[in-house]
């Protein structure tokens, strides 16, 4: 049984009762908020690509062993617009709108001029984020929606162009303890230049209720090194003293984005993979606020997720999810899930790799910078001075990564990860150990399963001391699908909600704990 991508989901928007199976610890709390596409055709239109679905919400409210479920649409502009008029009339990244033939010349002509200079969609369909106290939906683009993580209705259109002069920024964000969040943006040829940006936006609500974006700062700038092809990136690394960028040879050409619309092709096909190229990583000093000295390099590839950074006697070491190309991307067009659906086809499997980045570069050229013994992860200093790096192969056929947060920017040992050694659609989740190379394995049977989130244990000492959440979409015809709860230790099933629902594939999500 195939997933069907392409099929339209209900929203159920009223709180839905869970049959519980097993036993939920007492101590787990709070709401599991996911975001995905799940709306593919309007009237006699539909979407090229899956990524470009309406955003369809969905959440799990646990409270004192019971679990509670409701979905709604993301209600912004993009989705307003499109169902009013009963077509795509808002374009996506993979999917260019075009105006009604019955529209008159006037109205082509706006369209026209705003795919030009476009002004991007709000269809948030990608993750879910937390600036000062709000939530938000999040795709690429410069907005975000606020949304209310209890009923999922969509509130206030946030432009990070108001704030920032960010007009792409990533899917992920990095928090700290103090509840300062950090995120990434590119800045499109502002004044002759264009740049990447890191910015931090303060945690808490500010006391004029104002968004917490107006308190936002930018940390650091690293210089894109072509001016109308910044690299496409969703995800960056932190650790205590670092930022870790990887500028990767997967770019967006901006005046084929200008034209794309007149050419009659979709802003995803100004999206290029440059084999050719290199794959520079950038270290920014957080104390500095500037890029280390030393230039790292590496191999071409092509990097959706960061697993963790960390810092360990004079290095930075860094976990990815790399790929050999832009395949990933290519296979999610709708037409080729179809076409793949029970056919054996070739499939770009990821591999989890291990990188070093030593922090002095005092040494002989040819020389192996790497002075941890536990990994074979090499960064070689050259002549003119550049580092190249080598990764370690940790594991492969894996994508989705989640770590206990606890850990994030520091050493770590396990990771939890969906299972996509056969195709990009997980059957199976696996609990990674990075020391002992070590996989243990859930199997879903007839399902198909989320990215796994690992909620800790409050006051735990043990790093996989806690649970994981999945949701699992049934494959059987009309049977729901299921939240499932495993232990983090044994990843044994220790309970699931079971909710007469057809869920809808998800991409990320964010747990909000009750501290109630």
């Amino acid at each position: 049984m195939q997933y069907d991508y392409s099929k339209n989901k209900d929203e159920h928007p009223e709180p839905i009762k869970a049959e519980v199976k097993g036993l939920i610890p007492e101590w787990l709390q709070g709401t599991l908020i996911r975001n995905g596409p799940g709306l593919f055709s309007l009237g006699e239109t539909r979407y090229n690509h899956w990524f470009d679905g309406m955003a369809l919400l969905h959440s799990f409210t646990i409270k004192k062993g019971e679990v509670t479920y409701r979905s709604k649409y993301l209600r912004g502009d993009t989705y307003n617009s499109n169902t009013q008029a009963n077509r795509i009339v808002v374009s996506e990244m993979g999917t260019m709108a075009y105006p009604d033939p019955c529209k008159n010349i006037f109205s082509k002509v706006i369209t026209f001029l705003s795919h030009t200079i476009p002004d991007f969609t709000d269809n948030c369909g990608n993750n879910i984020i937390k600036y000062g106290n709000d939530y938000h939906a999040t795709s690429e683009t410069n907005y975000i929606r606020k949304i209310d993580p209890i009923t999922l209705e969509t509130q206030d259109k946030v432009d990070y162009l108001k704030y920032l002069p960010a007009n792409i920024v990533a899917s992920h964000t990095h928090y700290d303890k103090e509840g300062n969040s950090y995120s990434m943006g590119t800045c499109i040829a502002e004044k002759g230049k264009t740049k990447y940006m890191l910015f931090k936006v303060p945690g808490g609500s500010r006391s004029d209720g104002s968004p917490p974006l107006k308190s936002a700062e930018v940390v650091c700038t690293v210089p894109c090194r072509s001016l109308l092809t910044p690299s496409y990136y969703h995800s960056f690394g932190m650790t205590d003293n670092y930022f870790v960028f990887i500028e990767q040879p997967l770019k967006l050409d901006i005046l084929k984005m200008a034209t794309a619309y007149l050419r009659r092709v979709s802003w995803a096909s100004c999206m290029k993979f440059h084999p050719e190229d290199s794959t520079l990583i950038h270290l920014i000093d957080r104390k500095t606020k500037k890029e280390v000295g030393i230039k790292f390099y590496t191999g071409a590839m092509a990097v959706y997720h960061q697993v963790n950074a960390f810092e360990d006697d004079g290095h930075v070491v860094f976990d990815v999810i790399c790929y050999d190309d832009n395949g990933l991307y290519e296979m999610f067009y709708l037409d080729k899930l179809k076409e793949q659906m029970g056919a054996d086809t070739m499939y770009c499997k990821p591999t989890c790799k291990r990188f070093v980045l030593p922090l002095s570069d005092m040494g002989e050229t040819g020389e192996d910078l790497v002075k941890l013994k536990y990994t074979t992860a090499s960064a070689v200093k050259e002549k003119d001075g550049k580092v190249l790096c080598q990764g370690e192969v940790l594991c492969d056929g894996v994508e989705l990564p989640r770590i206990n947060y606890n850990f994030n920017g520091k050493k770590y040992r396990y990771c939890y990860l969906c299972c996509v050694d056969i195709s990009p659609v997980a059957k199976k989740i696996v609990k990674f150990d990075a020391e002992t190379k070590q996989q243990i394995e859930w199997t879903g049977g007839d399902g198909f399963a989320s990215e796994p989130v690992f909620i800790p244990r409050p006051d735990a000492v043990d790093e996989d001391d806690g649970v994981v959440l999945t949701s699992v979409i049934n494959a059987k015809p009309a049977q729901g699908g299921f939240l499932l709860v495993l232990d983090g230790k044994s990843f044994k099933e220790i309970a699931r909600a079971c909710i007469d629902v057809d869920f809808h594939m998800d991409m990320h999500g964010y747990f909000i704990p009750d501290n109630s």
